[in-house]
């Protein structure tokens, strides 16, 4: 989804759809974040372990709502359900991974606890080396900027150039649109309680953060099949078409062989025009493990677990979280073009061509305009303040993520007799440039076409040597320092050079318009299917890290112990055993069941 769809679609909930109860309640949300917010800066201890993890003292479910809340943002609650309108339950796919957490839960919450670390690369030094740490750490806080820094704050500024479209200023003679306040609005009072109440405020904000959307995409879907008429309407309405969850991985009218076919610009591999599968078979279960096992973003929630216990049933809890966005977000897609189809509600018309099939662009909008149309005052305030939710847990949890890659990676190596109150305080002040280097995106992200989906790309090509260091980290003793250091350097120059090549393509820069020479080396990189490159950058980091390792030293494994399977001591493997629980195991199987039994019903 582009940003162009995303700022459609929310705009058309105008300002006249929302009374005074609405605002009341979108009042009352914000007063309930301002009344958290000041509890735990009262709370609070000027030491780099409270500021940082919340003195690791946070219950299991916090952590799970605050890994869901940090996931879920604005732009992914409009684009699902834009997608449910438009192609069906597809896009469940993503949302299924929830498995991936539950490989956090069993397998990397253990190494994590025992580490004691505060950050992602600190664990990636106590495994491999210090080199290893400085480069995940910069190439993170890159990453976090012009990824996730950038499309929340666009989806900040377009909910709130549609709830007050009118209000503009005029300062210095320069006229500055609600875009511009919105965004601006959203980023200070989202960076300010990060800043002053640390991990703490964000975890704590983010659980109630998740309440509100949870409840207010929940009643969205409720009154949606009650005007519909139910269940058994909407199956009827979409057809088994949109209730094809493996439509991206079967043939479609094509047996035994691949079929080359070009899709919005990119030559790839597809059994049909939808997806394609050898995609979202290989790349898209790296991205999901690199994101949610090994991302400082996420699992700093973790690291604020008191023990593996209590961070392992957060994670099992935010595994089952997960499961959510695909009945309420991208079913209400489905119900509104449901809805259109049968002419129950003729404001939503416009979302189904003559022929009875999904208009893209307009299917895009359906989300706000379910809003809109459905939801009686009161239940409006409380679905934009779930709205509102998203955005600012998204944006909090980068934020906080930045602040603790810098201070405790970066700082604290430069300054390594720190004391705990110089530590905090240069923490505040990271949150404060994050702040304003957003602030200094937004003139970028106003005017951008179509960098929403290029971002989601730069995942694909920086995420997979992340993904083969942990991971084979773990599971291989044997594999060295230089290895790691060297599968690193290989596959960022492959995701960069990638990224340079796509650079100026994307954004239509002079010279670029129509891309590059059909046929030349740089048409045939730029129009590989990303996923695929992604896989390719996966597998030459994995090869790197083996050759180099088997080529060089072995690893000290007293230094290295507790931190791999092999060198795990008895002391270590029992310990977490001894920490597993009966209602852990069932909790765990239950997530696995319900991925199945979506599997198995969404078949068409």
């Amino acid at each position: 989804m582009t940003t162009d769809t995303v700022a459609t679609a929310v705009a058309l909930v105008p300002t006249s759809v929302l009374t005074s109860l609405d605002w009341i309640m979108i009042a009352a949300y914000f007063s309930v974040l301002l009344g958290v917010a000041w509890w735990v800066i009262s709370k609070r201890k000027d030491t780099a372990d409270d500021y940082f993890l919340a003195g690791r003292n946070l219950s299991w479910w916090v952590v799970g709502a605050s890994i869901f809340a940090s996931n879920i943002g604005s732009e992914h609650v409009v684009g699902l359900a834009g997608s449910g309108a438009a192609d069906g339950v597809a896009m469940a796919h993503y949302e299924l991974h929830a498995w991936c957490l539950l490989v956090l839960a069993w397998v990397f919450v253990p190494f994590y606890a025992r580490s004691l670390v505060f950050t992602m690369p600190e664990f990636l030094e106590k495994r491999f080396s210090v080199g290893s740490r400085y480069m995940l750490s910069i190439v993170s806080l890159i990453t976090f900027v012009v990824s996730k820094i950038a499309v929340g704050i666009f989806a900040g500024g377009v909910v709130f150039a549609t709830l007050l479209p009118e209000v503009h200023l005029t300062l210095a003679g320069h006229y500055i649109n609600s875009f511009w306040i919105g965004s601006v609005a959203v980023i200070v009072m989202t960076g300010l309680y990060t800043m002053l109440g640390g991990m703490r405020a964000v975890a704590y904000n983010d659980a109630i953060q998740c309440v509100v959307l949870i409840t207010g995409s929940g009643l969205l879907t409720a009154y949606g099949l009650k005007q519909l008429g139910g269940w058994h309407e909407l199956r009827v309405l979409c057809g088994s078409e949109m209730f094809n969850l493996w439509k991206p991985l079967i043939p479609a009218g094509v047996t035994g062989t691949w079929l080359p076919v070009k899709e919005t610009g990119r030559m790839a591999w597809y059994f049909n025009d939808y997806f394609p599968w050898l995609g979202m078979l290989f790349c898209a279960p790296i991205i999901g493990l690199w994101y949610w096992c090994t991302d400082q973003y996420i699992v700093q929630r973790a690291l604020g677990a008191p023990n593996e216990a209590t961070a392992r049933r957060g994670s099992i809890f935010a595994a089952f979280l997960k499961l959510f966005p695909v009945y309420l977000f991208i079913i209400p897609g489905m119900i509104a073009f449901a809805l259109a189809k049968s002419g129950k509600v003729p404001g939503l018309a416009p979302m189904v061509s003559p022929n009875g099939l999904p208009v893209p662009h307009e299917a895009q909008a359906a989300f706000p305009m379910m809003v809109k149309y459905l939801l009686p005052e009161g239940v409006r305030g409380i679905v934009v303040a779930g709205l509102l939710s998203a955005l600012m847990g998204s944006l909090a949890g980068v934020f906080n993520a930045c602040s603790t890659l810098f201070t405790v990676d970066i700082y604290e190596k430069w300054r390594p007799k720190a004391t705990q109150h110089q530590l905090v305080r240069m923490g505040r002040i990271a949150t404060a440039v994050m702040v304003l280097i957003a602030l200094a995106w937004i003139p970028v992200i106003q005017g951008a076409h179509g960098l929403y989906n290029y971002l989601q790309s730069v995942q694909g090509y920086l995420a997979p040597p992340v993904f083969v260091v942990f991971f084979f980290g773990v599971f291989n003793k044997r594999l060295n320092a230089k290895g790691c250091l060297w599968a690193m350097i290989v596959g960022f120059a492959m995701g960069i050079f990638r990224m340079a090549v796509d650079t100026p393509v994307t954004l239509g820069l002079a010279g670029f318009e129509h891309g590059y020479t059909p046929g030349s080396v740089l048409w045939i990189i730029n129009n590989i299917y990303f996923q695929y490159f992604s896989v390719l950058i996966t597998i030459v980091s994995a090869a790197v890290m083996i050759v180099v390792s088997r080529m060089t030293q072995e690893p000290d494994y007293l230094k290295i112990s507790g931190l791999t399977f092999e060198t795990a001591s008895a002391e270590d493997i029992q310990r977490t055993r001894a920490s597993w629980h009966w209602t852990e195991v069932a909790a765990s199987g239950l997530v696995l069941f319900c991925i199945s039994w979506a599997y198995v019903y969404f078949r068409g």
